[in-house]
This record gives structure tokens, C-alpha cells and sequence, in this order.
């Protein structure tokens, strides 16, 4: 159970209202448990939802498929269940087996990266950093370490708050952890 309750429809503000509706509109997405926690205070969503304009460059600069893989890699890093689920969900419904991944050397190396970065608190090996700088620019290389910190921000979010799966992602869960 969640240690702070969602914002229920009948608590929310005019402001919060406007700045979900706008939200809907502009990243065709929903209103989540965790974007329903965090519209308990507009700044904390409305930083937090910048994560979406970050996706969008990371996607720029590695693909689409790679980003999820390595927004997936990170939230597994930090045992985050609820970002974890939603990108095997991404994964899935790309036709993607989260098991079964077959990775190329690209991804491979950005998969170990946004897991080291998860696992080890931000302290990267030498080797695994020096596979990705040589893949990507200097400014690139800013772009993937924000945005990993951004998602591992998110996965903190969730972890300390105890935000619930939301109903919609009960089928992805992974029940072998």
C-alpha cells in the first residue's frame, strides 16, 4: 500500500486540474498513481514531468528501442517495481520477450551503463563508461547521464513512497521476482 494516497479527483485544484489536463494532452499520456502522488505539489510534478521532454532526446540519440531498454535497465538497477513493470510493458508491446532479449553491442553497452549507473550510486567503471563515450558525443553523453539521473529521481519517488502498480500494468508484472 502506498504511503501517501494518489490525489483523488475530488482533492484536486483547479491549477492541479489544468496542469493534468495539459499533461494528458501534450504526452497523450494518463494520469498515474505516481503523477497523481506527486500533483500533491505542482513543482514536484511539474519537475518530474519534464522526464518527458529528456526521453524525447535520449530517444533522439540512441533510438527508441534503446531508450526503453535503457529506462528499463535503470529502474531494474534501482529495484524500482513500478517504472521496472512499466517498461517491460513497452517492451512487450513491442514484441519483445523481457527474458529473451537479444541485445547488439550498442545496447548492450548502453544497457550496462544505465544499470551501473543504477546499481553502483553513479560510480561507473572506466570500462563501461569508456564503451559508451566512444558511441556518443560529449553533449550525448550529458543528455543519457541527466536522464539517467532523472529516471533514477522517479524510481526513488516510488520506492520510498511505496507507489502502487497501477491496475493497467497488473498484467506485466514480472512474477518471477
Amino acid at each position: 500500500m502506498s504511503r501517501i494516497k494518489p490525489l483523488a479527483e475530488a482533492e484536486r485544484t483547479p491549477t492541479i486540474e489544468a496542469a493534468f489536463e495539459r499533461h494528458i494532452k501534450e504526452q497523450k499520456s494518463r494520469i498515474t498513481n505516481m503523477k497523481a502522488t506527486m500533483g500533491k505539489n505542482l513543482i514536484v510534478f511539474d519537475v518530474y514531468m519534464r522526464w518527458y521532454d529528456l526521453y524525447e532526446e535520449v530517444k533522439t540519440i540512441v533510438g527508441g528501442r534503446s531508450a526503453y531498454l535503457f529506462c528499463h535497465a535503470i529502474s531494474e538497477g534501482s529495484n524500482c517495481p513500478l517504472c521496472t513493470t512499466y517498461f517491460r510493458k513497452i517492451m512487450i508491446e513491442n514484441g519483445e520477450k523481457p527474458e529473451q532479449l537479444v541485445l547488439d553491442d550498442k545496447e548492450q553497452a548502453l544497457v550496462d551503463f544505465g544499470s551501473a549507473i543504477a546499481n553502483n550510486k553513479g560510480e561507473v567503471e572506466q570500462g563501461i563508461y569508456a564503451a559508451v563515450s566512444k558511441l556518443y558525443s560529449q553533449e550525448a553523453m550529458i543528455v543519457l547521464v541527466g536522464f539517467a539521473g532523472q529516471m533514477i529521481a522517479t524510481n526513488i519517488f516510488n520506492n520510498v513512497l511505496e507507489v502502487e502498480v497501477d491496475e493497467y500494468l497488473a498484467p506485466y508484472v514480472d512474477l518471477n521476482k
